[in-house]
C-alpha cells in the first residue's frame, strides 16, 4: 500500500519564480524533449502505453490507446487540444499546476503532438481564470522565443505551433466535443458520437484531447523510462497523481501521491480532520461522484478499487465533510449548480435537473412526504444514462449514494420540519466545504 509522497509535477511549486522558463530549464525542463525528438513518434506512443498513464481528468482512459487511435493515414491535419477548462466543484489541480509550473505542460504538449504528427496545438482555459490564462500566454511566448516552439524545432525538422484559448466560462465545456465546438466558435453542446474526436474532432480532422494533468506528466515519463512511471501506483492504475484535500482537514491543498493511496493516509498528511469533529462524508472525485463514508477511509485510491466501493476516482478532488454538515444542503447546492450549467441539448438533463431541485429543496425545508424519497430517486433514475453527455449521470450521483447513505437524515428533515443542524456549522460548510 503506497503511503508516501511522490513529488514530480509539484516538486517546484515552492521554487522562487517557478513558472518562469529559467527556473524549469534549471531543473531539468525541456531535456525531455530533446530526448523525443530524436525518437520515432510511434516511440513515444509505445512508451506512454508501457507506463500505463490513463487519463487524469476523471475517465481514466489509457492515455497512450487514445493516441493510437489517431488515423496516420487519414491527409487531414492532426490537432492536439488540452482541456484545461477546470470547473467541477471540488477540483482544483490543473489550475495551481498551470500558475506554479505551465512550462510543465507546454512541454508536455509539444511532445505529444510530436507523437501523434500535430503542427497545431490548443490549450483550452476556463475563462473565469484570467490570471492563469495570462501565465500559460507568457509560458508559451517563452518557449518560442527559446525555440520549444515554432519552425524546426531543435533542428528537428519538425513544426508546431500553440495556441492558449480562453473559453466563455461554460462547465459543459469541460466535455471534450462540447468543448470542442467552443473552439471551433459555436455554442458549448455535446456532439453526438460516433465520429470520435480521434476521427473526426476539431474542424473535422483528427484530434486527441487530453487533461492538463495527463499532458503534463509525460515529460517524466518520456525522461525517466515507462518503467519509472509503471513502478509507482497499483497493478491496473500507474503512477502518481495530485490529490485536492479541500474543506474540515487541518491543511487543505494538493498532495501528489501514488494512486492506490488511502484518505486516510491523506487526512494524516493534511493534519488530520479540523478539531473536535469526526469525518461524515467525502467525495473521491468531485461533486459528480457518488459520496463515500468513514468506512471508506481504508479503500485505495486508485480506479479499480473506488469503483468497486461504488464511486468513481474522477479527478481526485477530494472533499472532506466533518460531522457539522448537512448532507441534504450539501447535495442540494451541488444539484443547484448542474442545474445552472446544464447546456439544455437534451430533455433528461434540461428538466430533470430543475425538478431534481425542486424536489431537494422541499425535502431541505422539511416540506413533503417519506415517499418524496422514492420520488426523488425515481427523477434520478429517468436522467441516469438517458441524458446526452455525462452532466446528467453526474448530477444524479449525490443523490442517489446520499440517500444510500444517509437516508434516516432526510427522513429527520422531515420530522423536524426543515434542517436540524445548527445554522452557524452551516456557515462553515458554506465557507470552507466546497470551493
Amino acid at each position: 500500500m503506497p503511503d508516501t509522497l511522490t513529488p514530480v509535477l509539484t516538486s517546484d511549486w515552492a521554487e522562487d519564480q517557478s513558472w518562469k522558463l529559467a527556473t524549469y530549464e534549471r531543473g531539468g525542463g525541456y531535456r525531455a524533449l530533446r530526448k523525443a525528438l530524436a525518437m520515432a513518434p510511434d516511440d513515444i506512443i509505445t512508451a506512454v502505453k508501457d507506463s500505463g498513464l490513463r487519463g487524469r481528468g476523471g475517465a481514466g482512459f489509457p492515455t497512450g490507446m487514445k493516441w493510437g487511435f489517431i488515423p496516420q493515414d487519414n491527409p487531414k491535419p492532426k490537432y492536439l487540444v488540452v482541456n484545461a477548462d477546470e470547473s467541477e466543484p471540488g477540483t482544483c489541480k490543473d489550475i495551481p499546476l498551470m500558475m506554479a509550473t505551465p512550462h510543465t505542460l507546454v512541454e508536455g504538449a509539444i511532445i505529444s503532438s510530436f507523437a501523434i504528427r500535430a503542427n497545431t496545438a490548443f490549450i483550452y482555459v476556463r475563462g473565469e481564470v484570467v490570471h492563469v490564462i495570462r501565465r500559460v500566454q507568457a509560458a508559451v511566448a517563452e518557449a518560442y522565443a527559446a525555440g520549444h516552439l515554432g519552425k524546426d524545432i531543435h533542428g528537428s525538422g519538425y513544426d508546431l505551433d500553440v495556441v492558449v484559448h480562453a473559453g466563455a466560462g461554460a462547465y459543459i465545456c469541460g466535455e471534450e466535443t462540447a468543448l470542442l465546438e467552443g473552439l471551433e466558435g459555436r455554442r458549448g453542446q455535446p456532439r453526438l458520437r460516433p465520429p470520435f474526436p480521434a476521427v473526426a474532432g476539431l474542424y473535422a480532422s483528427p484530434t486527441v484531447i487530453n487533461n492538463v494533468e495527463s499532458i503534463a506528466s509525460v515529460p517524466s515519463i518520456i525522461g525517466n523510462g515507462a518503467d519509472w512511471f509503471a513502478s509507482m501506483g497499483t497493478e491496473k492504475s500507474k503512477g502518481f497523481g495530485i490529490f485536492s484535500l479541500s474543506g474540515h482537514v487541518a491543511k487543505p491543498g494538493q498532495y501528489e501521491a501514488p494512486l492506490g493511496i488511502t484518505l486516510r493516509t491523506l487526512i494524516e498528511l493534511a493534519g488530520g480532520m479540523r478539531q473536535g469533529h469526526e469525518l461524515k462524508f467525502w467525495t473521491p472525485g468531485g461533486s459528480s461522484t457518488p459520496i463515500l463514508t468513514g468506512e471508506h477511509l481504508d479503500v485505495p485510491l486508485d480506479f479499480e478499487a473506488v469503483g468497486a466501493a461504488g464511486s468513481m476516482l474522477g479527478t481526485r478532488a477530494l472533499q472532506i465533510f466533518d460531522d457539522t454538515t448537512c448532507v441534504v444542503r450539501a447535495v442540494l447546492r451541488w444539484t443547484e449548480f448542474y442545474k445552472h450549467e446544464s447546456c439544455g441539448k437534451c430533455t433528461p438533463c434540461r428538466e430533470g435537473t430543475w425538478w431534481l431541485v425542486q424536489t431537494l429543496t422541499n425535502l431541505e425545508k422539511g416540506v413533503g412526504r417519506e415517499e418524496d424519497l422514492d420520488i426523488l430517486l425515481d427523477q434520478c433514475d429517468n436522467i441516469l444514462g438517458r441524458a446526452f453527455c455525462a452532466l446528467g449521470d453526474g448530477a444524479t450521483s449525490p443523490i442517489s449514494s446520499s440517500i444510500q447513505y444517509f437516508r434516516n437524515e432526510y427522513l429527520q428533515h422531515l420530522s423536524e420540519g426543515g434542517c436540524p443542524f445548527d445554522p452557524v456549522a452551516s456557515t462553515l460548510f458554506a465557507v470552507e466545504g466546497v470551493r
